[in-house]
């Protein structure tokens, strides 16, 4: 029998596609991606990560939006329902529980990263960078994250306007991505424009599309492998709480390709908007994760109407992740609304509280608790390595193997409805062998076996 879901649908497939590539395009697409190309040569980094996107992203994309919508409830119940469906070990309910609480870890350090972004905003628009020397921006941000009143503030108000659109349910989170992502499109093309105004243009696509595979380094292809997982929001619970709420009548295939395309685009235009810049200005592409706290706001400062476009970059990046954060807390509320029978405003304050405490420890790790290690490692560092080298990639990886191994073909066949067999079987195949051993890989590579 087919789950109805109690949370609600979303109204067309459209809203569907623009929730799950908000959850998917993050701070990851604006932030990482552009440095991650940078350290790795540009063109021949982006050709293997779009190999690994139609790979190893979209088969388990694909397979996490099957059993969301089979199991119509949060990933915790769903995965004990399509467990007692298949006869499987009723400890595969433990993959649910991974992803509730790896989504719930992520959110509580994102809002801290998020809270950056936005109090990026007010300075930027301000002028504070305006002539500022790499000494002078340097010192701004150490100044900023050595605050922890200031990290504290801006973190708890990047949490209240997270769950005030959780709190209103799936139509909230429908009106909210639907309002975000064009406007966070729109923005990255004012970008372009303006990097094609005031930047190294020409410098910037060729460094970004020109192939030199000489560049490319095994350590490369596994950044790329690793990146295209992580990109797509897999194995954190917020795809399969989406693909609960999907329509049986729309397509599992056709929508899952269309949202690793426009996740891809989003983070190729980022890296089209970003490296012209840094170009024009003399600057290093493969900075890391400077390169948008220190590095942009330099070139911003003496670009004509740097203060403006660099606004609207930072207003960019809260929108980015504002879509990625609602979808990070919603798996843990509508556990909460089914198992403990809490409203939905209820479900919200308290899983927003708790993340929010958890946070404290993120903003602390920055500047009083710097010093407090484990195994050489902040507070955050810690959560930072868990969920992203180790939670993750497990999720993934059963995943695809509840979804190849365990749950019957019959069923995974009407679930997915591809109209024709061939890719049905190209998706089993490759959700099957080789989607779980990449991610394997990439897990070994995260926490140095390989």
């Amino acid at each position: 029998m087919r789950q109805i879901s109690q949370h609600g649908e979303w109204s067309s497939r459209l809203a569907f596609i623009l929730a799950a590539t908000g959850s998917a395009v993050g701070l990851g697409n604006i932030w990482k991606f552009p440095y991650i190309a940078g350290e790795n040569g540009g063109g021949a980094f982006v050709l293997i990560y779009l190999l690994c996107i139609l790979i190893i992203g979209i088969p388990i994309m694909m397979a996490e939006i099957m059993l969301g919508r089979r199991g119509r409830q949060s990933p915790i119940n769903s995965m004990r329902t399509l467990a007692t469906e298949a006869k499987a070990s009723r400890y595969w309910s433990w993959l649910g529980w991974l992803g509730v609480i790896a989504g719930f870890l992520i959110l509580s350090y994102y809002s801290v990263i998020a809270g950056w972004a936005m109090a990026y905003v007010v300075r930027v628009a301000s002028g504070v960078f305006e002539g500022a020397t790499a000494d002078g921006v340097s010192h701004i941000f150490a100044t900023f994250v050595a605050d922890p009143e200031k990290l504290l503030a801006w973190h708890s108000l990047f949490m209240i306007v997270t769950m005030l659109v959780v709190a209103r349910g799936v139509k909230g989170l429908e009106r909210t991505v639907k309002f975000l992502m064009p406007a966070l499109l729109a923005i990255l093309i004012l970008l372009v424009g303006y990097a094609m105004e005031r930047g190294a243009f020409e410098e910037g696509v060729s460094f970004l599309f020109k192939a030199d595979f000489t560049k490319m380094t095994s350590e490369g292809v596994l950044t790329a492998m690793g990146h295209a997982f992580f990109t797509l929001s897999l194995g954190m619970g917020a795809i399969m709480v989406y693909g609960s709420y999907l329509p049986s009548k729309v397509s599992i295939g056709s929508t899952t390709m269309l949202i690793g395309l426009a996740d891809t685009v989003v983070a190729l235009l980022a890296g089209l908007a970003i490296f012209p810049i840094v170009f024009a200005n003399s600057m290093e592409p493969a900075s890391g994760p400077g390169l948008i706290f220190q590095t942009l706001p330099i070139a911003f400062g003496h670009m004509a109407y740097g203060s403006i476009f660099g606004t609207l970059f930072f207003i960019l990046l809260v929108f980015a992740a504002w879509s990625s954060s609602i979808s990070l807390i919603e798996p843990a509320v509508a556990w909460l609304v089914e198992n403990k029978k809490m409203s939905r405003m209820r479900s919200c304050i308290w899983a927003g509280l708790v993340t929010w405490g958890v946070g404290i420890g993120t903003v602390l790790s920055f500047n009083l608790t710097a010093d407090v290690t484990f195994f050489g490692k902040t507070f955050f560092d810690i959560l930072d390595y868990l969920t992203a080298n180790i939670m993750l990639p497990l999720g993934g990886v059963c995943i695809a193997v509840f979804a190849g191994w365990v749950m019957s073909e019959e069923d995974s066949v009407k679930e997915l409805s591809l109209k024709r067999q061939w890719l049905y079987k190209t998706w089993l195949f490759l959700v099957k062998f080789i989607s779980p051993l990449a991610v394997v890989i990439v897990f070994l590579k995260s926490i140095d076996v390989i």
